[in-house]
């Protein structure tokens, strides 16, 4: 059986999975959602989900694949050394697939593809929940690789 660690926090959109997040704790998730007269998504609470570990707590083995949901939890997480540390031991021990959000593929310095999702060897990106389908169809291939 394949394991994936879902890595997560304030913001995120959850799953039901093993999750870590910045602290050990109760986290607060959110919707998405579309709103007549508004130009963008707007963000309204959700539900909580119980984190499994601290991601201090948590190292690449063990995983075959990493993945950090879309929200806003992906701007702040993308930010933490260790939440990077895991995913370049992920990606120096040839695994993962994570999701990141169309502003941080920018802030990376790495070039926009208007493609959902895109993928990069065993790394895959999606730009917003719109991809779903097609991203988890797309790591599920690289985990069956």
């Amino acid at each position: 059986m394949k394991r994936i660690l879902l890595l997560t926090g304030d913001g995120g959109e959850g799953y039901e999975a093993e999750v870590a997040a910045p602290p050990h704790r109760r986290l607060h998730m959110v919707m998405h959602d579309f709103e007549p007269g508004w130009g963008t998504y707007v963000e309204r609470s959700g539900y909580g989900v119980n984190a499994d570990a601290a991601i201090a707590d948590v190292t690449a083995e063990g995983f075959d694949a990493v993945l950090i949901p879309g929200g806003r939890a992906p701007a702040y997480l993308g930010q933490d050394g260790q939440v990077l540390g895991i995913v370049r031991a992920f990606d120096n021990q040839g695994n993962g697939g994570r999701q990141q959000v169309c502003t941080e593929v920018a802030l990376a310095g790495e070039e926009w593809q208007s493609e959902q999702p895109v993928r990069d060897g065993r790394m895959v990106t999606a730009q917003t929940w719109e991809s779903h389908a097609e991203f988890y169809r797309e790591m599920m291939a690289c985990l069956a690789s």
